[in-house]
């Protein structure tokens, strides 16, 4: 396969992000886009000169991968559909809306042979700073992602659990494993869903406290993590660190990882044909949408919802 057919669900904010990088790419022929609005879908299409699909099945039939960028209420139905399809899948985060349909995702794409990732880039950004290299687990990790809402609406469909918290709770996963336990509160703002939560999460090895809010004055982007021979203070937005660890890791990774999303797309790539695995497989993905279904649940029930 000398180019992978490769088409885009989703003509919104990150679906042009995505266009971007599937038309920069040399591994990757862009055969087409599909979105229910067809204004929005054709405009798209035609910044990059690609067919702006009236059906999806349409597009699914004429492409090996896809990437999917719609509202994430409709993440699991388009996932299922593309890989019944026989189409390789990267799909932003969340995977889906439920632990179960995600592990179900999961496995069929597992037992079709077919490339599931997931748009947890964040990934990339702490295996460049070294995190992932560290021989220690974490017994202790505290986050904070906050900001104001965004000026577009965009991800108004769910929670802020699902819309930011995720992030987070994708990391604390990977980097400290399967959660034991999740409870969280929350409280709305200026949407019908929860704006603003803290999620509570107990591993056989630690705990983590994860706060997420969309709501917030200004922004906010630490995480500091707690291991048995020291601390280790990160600052995202002024790229500092605190580190009394003797774990070398890097503030600013900008250098040699300057577009999170582009390395993450090009990985999607370069695993559907074959050239490496895949660095957010679905598997690992479902660890992150069952801890925030169990927080989402316990910050509803906070909030008498």
């Amino acid at each position: 396969m000398s180019a992978l057919k490769t088409g885009l669900i989703g003509a919104g904010v990150f679906g042009g992000y995505h266009a971007g990088k599937v038309a920069g790419s040399e591994l990757t022929e862009f055969v087409g886009l599909f979105d229910p609005d067809q204004t929005r879908a054709i405009a798209l299409a035609e910044k990059h000169g690609v067919i702006a699909f009236e059906q999806q099945s349409d597009l699914f039939d004429s492409c090996d991968a896809v990437l999917v960028a719609c509202p994430a209420t409709y993440h699991e139905a388009v996932v299922r559909a593309a890989l019944e399809a026989n189409c390789h899948v990267m799909v932003e985060k969340p995977l889906a809306l439920t632990g179960h349909a995600a592990d179900q995702l999961a496995a069929l794409a597992d037992a079709n042979g077919l490339v599931l990732q997931v748009g947890h880039q964040e990934r990339f950004v702490l295996a460049a700073m070294g995190l992932f290299e560290i021989p220690e687990t974490p017994t202790r990790i505290e986050a904070w992602r906050m900001g104001p809402p965004a000026p577009d609406g965009r991800a108004g469909d769910v929670s802020v659990i699902w819309d930011l918290m995720t992030h987070d709770l994708d990391m604390v996963g990977k980097l400290m494993g399967p959660a034991v336990s999740v409870e969280a509160t929350g409280r709305s703002a200026h949407t019908a869903h929860i704006d603003e939560a803290t999620a509570r999460i107990n591993f056989p090895i630690g705990t983590a406290e994860v706060t997420a809010s969309r709501c917030h004055s200004e922004r906010d982007r630490r995480m500091v993590l707690t291991y048995p021979s020291g601390t280790i203070a990160i600052n995202f937005l002024t790229r500092e660190i605190e580190n009394s660890t003797s774990f070398e890791v890097k503030a600013d990774v900008s250098d040699h990882l300057p577009d999170p999303l582009g390395a993450a797309d090009e990985a999607f790539f370069g695993s559907a044909l074959g050239k490496r695995p895949c660095e957010i497989p679905g598997r690992e993905a479902a660890l992150a949408v069952h801890m925030a279904e169990q927080a989402e649940l316990s910050a509803l029930h906070t909030i008498g919802a």
